[in-house]
């Protein structure tokens, strides 16, 4: 049976601006129906790494906060660390790249909490219902602790997922770094020599006995070691790795069994918007010009539909000239249009949505309803 998707595009007038109109969607799509009165409700959404321009603005999160507050929720914006280098792999780094790009307070409406902790190995263990890949997925622990969970997606492509909508926001974006280590790596890490100072924190955090100290270098025995990801959260030298070798096809399926794991047993609703649609994710640390003009707003409590509509939105815009769409040659495919295919012809972004829907969380087809 099909889903219901609320879209609304990005036209206004003087009586209703962008963030009034996104209000509006949330309404007409049955967003206040949920009970928020006195509840914690997580709205998870991506900060964006320092010196990219395409995520959401904070004005887009101060909409879906003051409709939580309005109905007596508690209200607060919320990501897990990064498993790579760069501007959020921490939370204090997090939190300063996230008042970098805006959202703190006083321009949101509510808190900010990094929900996997200081070095983001504070998670909580989910089992997986139907789980192929993962049986016990590793969530932020904020996250899991929220009454409410709202996802609010910037629909974008991405060099590993092909695509990056709501089950890539929810599923990646809330695994702790050693739920997203899982997610992307089929094996164990390893130690850069080279960057290792031997300080033996790692040691002493390992559960297994795995890692040992030999000429003030660490070595990781991959025969004790269970694939944790602990000891990549707590090395102040970057000095241990994961080996990114996991197939496009089983990615897309862990973010999905990671999504399940998220949204399961208690109420949740689904945002994306279709703007600034970039070739690759809010990760990097610039943005590629947008590849596509401007669609509009989405809205669901179907993750799967949201991202199947978003897709579809995306596919029926003719790239604009000079974009990495054209540059691989989109706007040649007109009888098999898929703009995330053609920028990214390794990835399987259909992957994810099939098994989401497989795994019950989601179908599909659906039914688009603009307002």
């Amino acid at each position: 049976m099909a889903s219901k998707v609320y879209f609304a595009d990005m036209r206004t007038n003087h009586r209703e601006n962008l963030p009034q109109k996104l209000t509006r969607l949330m309404k007409t799509a049955g967003m206040g129906e949920i009970d928020f009165d006195k509840k914690f409700v997580a709205i998870k959404m991506h900060f964006g790494e320092p010196g990219n321009l395409a995520f959401l603005r904070p004005n887009w999160a101060k909409a879906v906060a003051d409709f939580v507050k309005e109905r007596g929720g508690k209200p607060f914006l919320t990501d897990c660390n990064t498993l790579y280098v760069g501007g959020r792999k921490n939370a204090l780094d997090h939190l300063d790249s996230a008042y970098l790009n805006g959202f703190f307070p006083l321009s949101t409406g509510c808190q900010v909490i990094i929900a996997d902790g200081l070095k983001g190995s504070d998670e909580a263990y989910v089992p997986v219902e139907g789980g192929e890949y993962v049986k016990e997925a590793k969530i932020g622990r904020a996250i899991m602790d929220a009454d409410v969970f709202i996802s609010l997606s910037h629909v974008k492509g991405h060099e590993q997922a092909g695509f990056g909508g709501a089950l890539k926001n929810i599923g990646m974006g809330c695994g702790s770094r050693a739920g997203k280590m899982e997610q992307h790596n089929a094996g164990k890490p390893s130690v850069k020599q080279k960057k290792c100072v031997g300080c033996g924190v790692c040691t002493k955090i390992c559960a297994h006995d795995a890692i040992s100290i030999t000429d003030r270098k660490a070595s990781i025995d991959h025969n004790k070691c269970v694939g944790c990801g602990r000891c990549i959260a707590l090395c102040s030298q970057d000095a241990i790795v994961v080996g990114w070798d996991e197939s496009t096809v089983v990615l897309n399926r862990k973010i999905a069994e990671y999504t399940k794991a998220v949204v399961d047993g208690r109420p949740c609703f689904h945002i994306a918007l279709v703007i600034d649609v970039s070739p690759n994710c809010d990760c990097h640390s610039e943005n590629d010009a947008a590849i596509i003009p401007n669609v509009g707003m989405f809205a669901s409590f179907d993750p799967v539909a949201l991202d199947m509509a978003c897709v579809d939105a995306v596919n029926a815009q003719t790239p604009i000239p000079g974009t990495a769409a054209c540059e691989c040659g989109c706007h040649e495919h007109h009888d098999e249009q898929d703009h995330f295919l053609h920028m990214h012809p390794d990835t399987c972004w259909m992957s994810a949505l099939e098994h989401g829907e497989k795994l019950g969380i989601g179908t599909r087809e659906y039914e688009l309803i603009k307002i």
